[in-house]
């Protein structure tokens, strides 16, 4: 298959429009062509286009920063002499300043399918200022890695954040071409917008369900961001973010295995079971124990729970990560009631509001969790309706047929 970048690098009338043109990127390490040369060298390769600028969105353009929630700075590019602007430093929309550096923003990132991923809300804000200051923007699009399954709670009004950009679940399943044009319609913008889009892209095939497995190399889009098994896992373990529960930074398998000092696992796992086993499908569960090098807990044993779902056992259709964290929570808060579980700190330039709060777009999981009373079906009711109700609405956006 090809992707948006090599589809644009191959076919000159793809091209054309953009000659003439001041042309900026906005890209990460995941950037890269099949031949994995990083985007912003592939385009300025090409002679006959103008790159005079590009951007970097959390982690940065050339992935300069390893733990979450670390701003990088602009510097000037070492090989080819732009300005290279972070939109995760002092500022995380484009300045006047900085879209006065070109005419079209070209938009090649590697997205992760879920909500919190903060490059969805720098697409948000790259559209709206780019609408506002008369500029283009063309998505070169790439898979959604964790495919077209759909779920979670939708983000609630008045919940928006640089982690929640728009009123979707927090598995949206859709890619980024595809989120451009919802989010043109959602806040009504109006401006020159393209995708360039993939060819042969095929979301429901087995073994990679959203990702070409064995024809494109897996290159992180965040440091954190290690496999496709972390970007399958990652819609249910990214909640754990606004918990006092490491979610495995620290490690070598991050945001795929989550525990604690204080945790047992086995008696985790066997409540789990108890109260929805139909929420653990799709994968399997394995009590580990690991001892993180940076973040929570660091240089303490750990014991906890790793999702595995890159093995036979996996069923793409059936496994849904945000129910199954959801269930950890609150089989954790049955054995333990007093458990200090959710974590108060500024998260994500939020410092008002619990991050789990933020996180998950609204309240809801959170006061699911503590309410004694709640069963598993009172939160499928919820989120069953949230889902319908996007599927319905993401349908108009689908770019790829049979998909």
């Amino acid at each position: 298959m090809n992707f948006g970048i090599d589809r644009l690098l191959a076919d000159d009338a793809l091209r054309r429009p953009l000659r003439g043109r001041r042309i900026a990127l906005l890209a990460h390490p995941a950037s890269v062509t099949a031949d994995l040369r990083h985007s912003l060298d592939a385009l300025a390769a090409l002679p006959e286009l103008m790159v005079t600028s590009a951007f970097g969105p959390q982690h940065g353009l050339r992935g300069d920063k390893q733990d979450n929630m670390i701003e990088s700075p602009d510097f000037t590019d070492p090989v080819h002499g732009i300005p290279v602007f972070s939109l995760y430093g002092e500022v995380r929309r484009p300045t006047a300043a900085m879209l006065d550096t070109f005419d079209v923003l070209l938009v090649d990132l590697q997205d992760l399918g879920c909500r919190i991923y903060t490059f969805i809300t720098t697409l948000r804000y790259v559209l709206e200022d780019c609408a506002r200051a008369g500029k283009a923007v063309w998505v070169l699009d790439r898979p959604n890695p964790a495919g077209r399954p759909v779920e979670g709670l939708s983000l609630r009004p008045g919940w928006e954040s640089f982690v929640g950009a728009g009123p979707m679940p927090m598995r949206h399943g859709l890619t980024m071409g595809e989120l451009g044009h919802w989010f043109i319609d959602l806040l009504k913008l109006d401006l020159e917008y393209r995708v360039v889009p993939m060819e042969g892209w095929q979301p429901e095939s087995a073994p990679g369900h959203g990702w070409p497995l064995h024809e494109r190399s897996w290159v992180n889009p965040s440091p954190n961001a290690a496999s496709l098994a972390m970007a399958r896992c990652y819609a249910g373990t990214v909640l754990l973010e606004g918990t006092t529960l490491s979610e495995g930074r620290g490690t070598t398998r991050p945001l795929e295995l989550f525990g604690a000092p204080d945790v047992d696992a086995a008696a985790l796992h066997g409540r789990m079971h108890a109260l929805a086993p139909a929420w653990l499908a799709g994968c399997r569960l394995r009590p580990c124990w690991f001892e993180p090098t940076f973040h929570k807990h660091v240089g303490r044993l750990c014991s906890g729970l790793q999702v595995h779902v890159d093995d036979p056992a996996y069923d793409h259709a059936a496994f849904r990560p945000w129910r199954l964290q959801a269930l950890a929570f609150k089989a954790l808060r049955q054995l333990r009631p007093d458990y200090p579980l959710w974590r108060d700190f500024p998260y994500e330039y939020e410092r008002e509001r619990l991050a789990i709060d933020v996180i998950n777009g609204g309240p809801l999981l959170r006061e699911w969790v503590d309410d004694p009373a709640a069963t598993t079906g009172d939160l499928e009711g919820l989120v069953r309706t949230d889902e319908a109700e996007w599927l319905v609405e993401q349908r108009d956006y689908l770019l790829y047929p049979g998909t």
